[in-house]
C-alpha cells in the first residue's frame, strides 16, 4: 500500500487512530494528504516535506455557512428583471469500471449486443472538441479508463491534454481508480483505489481533484463524507442516490444541498457541503429532453429561421421550467445541470453543438443564465452566497431504498 509504505519511511511519527483510520495527527492548515495523514515530531513541529505519493490540497474552508434554522421556501419567480437563477452545466459522462461487460470490452467498444458503450471514442471526441472552443468544459471521472486512453497517446496529443487541463476546460473530479461502492467497499480499499487515480493525476497533470462525485452508489456512508471528502480536502460531495422518502422531504424543503457532518468525532472539522445531482430525482442526467446522444430522440436545437422546425423559443422555455424548478428544491441562485450519464458522450461533436446553442440561446433570453462550468467551479460559486443558509446532515444515508418495500440492503450477498 503505498500509504502504508510511506509511513513506515517517516521516523518519530506520532499515530493515532481516529474514526476507524489510521492516520498521522493533522495541524490545522496542513491540507496536504490524501487520506487524512500530515507529519509532526514528538514536540508537535512539523518534520518536512512529504513525499509525491501524498498530494497538496488546499485548507478545505469553503465560506459555506450552515443553517441555524430552516429558511422559509421562497419560490423563484422567472419575470425578474435581472436573472434569477445561473445554471452551472456540467458536461460529464458516468463510465462504470466493469458491471455488464468487462472494462476492456467496455473501453474498445466490444461485445455491444449486451450494452452499447465505446470509452475510448468518449474520451478521443471529447478532447477534439474541447480543443475547438476554450468556452467548453468537460469533467472526467474514471481513472481506469483514462489511463489506459492516456498510454495509448502519442506525445501531441498528450501535450494538447495537459493544455486543456491546466486551463481549466479539462477538469477531473473524485479522480479515483473508479466510483467506489459505499455499502460494502473496506475503507483501506477506498483510500487504496483513490491513492492510485490521485497520484498519476499529480504526477501527469499538477492536478488535485477538488470535489468528489459519488453519483451512482445506491447508499452514501459517514466515512465517505469525513474521510474520503472532507479530510481530503474536498470542498463539495455530489450523489445521486437517497432513500426515496429523504428524498421527497429534502425537495420538498428546499435542502437539496447541505452541510454533512459525517463525523461525531471530528464534527464541524470534517464537515463537507454536499448536494444532489440530475433533477434531484435519484439520478445524475441532464433534465429530461437535454439528452443528445446518436441514440436519444430528444429535440435538437434548430436555429434557422430559414429552415423548418426553427424550435429556439421552445427549447429555451424548457431549460429555462427546469432550472427554476430545480432552484425551488435548493437554496440560493446557482444550480448544477449534470449533462451526461452511462456511457454517454461517445459523440462529443453532437453534445457540444447543442449545447453551446442552448447556452447561447437562454442568455440571449435573460430570464436566467447559463455557463459551460465543472462541480469546483459550481462549488466555489455556492460558497460566494454567503447569505444563505445550509441545513445539516449528520449520519449516513443508509439503508437505502427507491420505493416503498425496495431496500438495497444486503445485495452484495444476496
Amino acid at each position: 500500500r503505498l500509504w502504508l509504505e510511506y509511513i513506515s519511511s517517516v521516523k518519530n511519527t506520532n499515530i493515532t487512530h481516529r474514526h476507524s483510520c489510521v492516520s498521522l495527527t493533522l495541524h490545522a492548515h496542513e491540507r496536504v494528504s490524501l487520506y487524512c495523514l500530515a507529519v509532526k515530531n514528538k514536540n508537535g513541529k512539523k518534520r518536512g516535506q512529504l513525499n509525491n505519493y501524498l498530494i497538496p490540497m488546499a485548507p478545505r474552508r469553503s465560506g459555506i455557512t450552515l443553517a441555524a434554522a430552516a429558511a422559509t421556501a421562497t419560490v423563484l419567480s422567472s419575470a425578474s428583471a435581472t436573472p434569477s437563477v445561473t445554471v452551472h452545466v456540467v458536461p460529464h459522462t458516468h463510465d462504470d469500471v466493469g458491471w455488464l461487460k468487462t472494462v476492456d470490452q467496455y473501453y474498445a467498444g466490444q461485445n455491444n449486443s449486451i450494452q452499447h458503450a465505446y470509452v475510448h471514442m468518449i474520451i478521443d471526441t471529447v478532447i477534439a472538441d474541447l480543443a475547438k472552443n476554450s468556452n467548453r468544459t468537460f469533467t472526467y471521472v474514471e481513472q481506469a479508463f483514462f489511463q489506459r486512453w492516456w498510454r495509448q497517446q502519442n506525445d501531441e496529443t498528450r501535450d494538447l491534454t495537459r493544455k486543456l487541463v491546466k486551463n481549466g476546460q479539462l477538469s477531473f473530479t473524485n479522480g479515483g481508480w473508479c466510483m467506489h461502492d459505499e455499502a460494502a467497499a473496506h475503507y483501506v480499499d477506498m483510500i487504496d483505489q483513490t491513492t492510485l487515480g490521485h497520484k498519476f493525476l499529480m504526477e501527469e497533470f499538477g492536478f488535485a481533484p477538488k470535489t468528489g462525485w459519488q453519483l451512482d452508489p445506491f447508499g452514501h456512508s459517514a466515512s465517505q463524507a469525513a474521510l474520503l471528502s472532507a479530510e481530503v480536502g474536498f470542498t463539495g460531495l455530489f450523489f445521486g442516490r437517497i432513500d426515496y422518502q429523504d428524498l421527497q422531504r429534502r425537495r420538498e424543503n428546499k435542502e437539496a444541498e447541505f452541510i454533512w457532518r459525517a463525523s461525531p468525532s471530528l464534527g464541524a472539522a470534517a464537515q463537507v457541503f454536499s448536494g444532489l445531482t440530475g433533477e434531484y430525482g435519484g439520478n445524475y442526467g441532464p433534465p429530461s429532453g437535454f439528452t443528445w446522444e446518436d441514440r436519444s430522440n430528444d429535440e435538437t436545437i434548430q436555429d434557422d429561421p430559414s429552415l423548418m422546425d426553427y424550435n429556439v423559443k421552445s427549447r429555451v422555455d424548457d431549460f429555462v421550467q427546469a432550472a427554476l424548478s430545480l432552484a425551488n428544491e435548493t437554496r440560493g441562485s446557482n444550480v448544477m445541470f449534470t449533462m451526461g450519464s452511462d456511457f454517454q458522450w461517445e459523440n462529443a461533436h453532437e453534445w457540444f453543438y447543442n449545447v453551446d446553442k442552448i447556452i447561447q440561446h437562454v442568455n440571449e433570453d435573460g430570464r436566467i443564465q447559463a455557463l459551460y462550468s465543472t462541480p469546483e467551479m459550481y462549488v466555489d460559486a455556492k460558497a460566494k452566497e454567503q447569505s444563505v443558509k445550509w441545513p445539516l446532515k449528520e449520519d449516513d444515508f443508509f439503508p437505502y431504498a427507491d420505493g416503498a418495500h425496495q431496500f438495497w440492503t444486503g445485495y452484495f450477498t444476496s
